[in-house]
């Protein structure tokens, strides 16, 4: 699978230029289908290697930092299965607030209730939503 397309890739290029430090939307996640591992990825270096993300191994301690794209497509699991971009996945908060709600939790994760907690926690507005759906 191509974890980067090219419209992902200026994205990323465009919020990694970024001259001012802004708390951008994640624009991929990928994600390890035989593993825990996750990336919520929001910038790419000038290099089109290093990422800037929330990256969780699965131990139990996302936190925030860089991964080279060149590693994640070199993965590969114990039946050969490397990497996967989560097609599915659309961004409703900055990566501030899924990094707080991580820590809560413990790993990466797209519950409504832990998102807006960690948004509320942290003075951020939350999007326009329904009521809270069940989990």
């Amino acid at each position: 699978m191509l974890l980067i397309t090219d419209e992902l890739r200026l994205l990323l290029i465009a919020n990694g230029a970024a001259q001012v430090e802004t708390d951008h939307v994640p624009v991929v996640k990928l994600f390890n289908p035989v593993g825990r591992a996750t990336w919520l990825l929001t910038e790419l270096d000038a290099d089109g290697d290093t990422l800037f993300g929330l990256c969780d191994l699965g131990f139990g301690f996302p936190e925030l930092g860089s991964v080279s794209l060149a590693e994640l497509q070199s993965v590969k699991g114990p039946i050969g299965i490397g990497i996967e971009r989560d097609l599915s996945f659309a961004a409703r908060f900055p990566l501030s607030v899924y990094a707080e709600a991580a820590r809560r939790a413990g790993r990466i994760t797209e519950a409504e209730r832990l998102l807006r907690q960690a948004a509320a926690a942290l003075e951020i507005p939350t999007p326009e939503l329904p009521p809270d759906r069940a989990e």
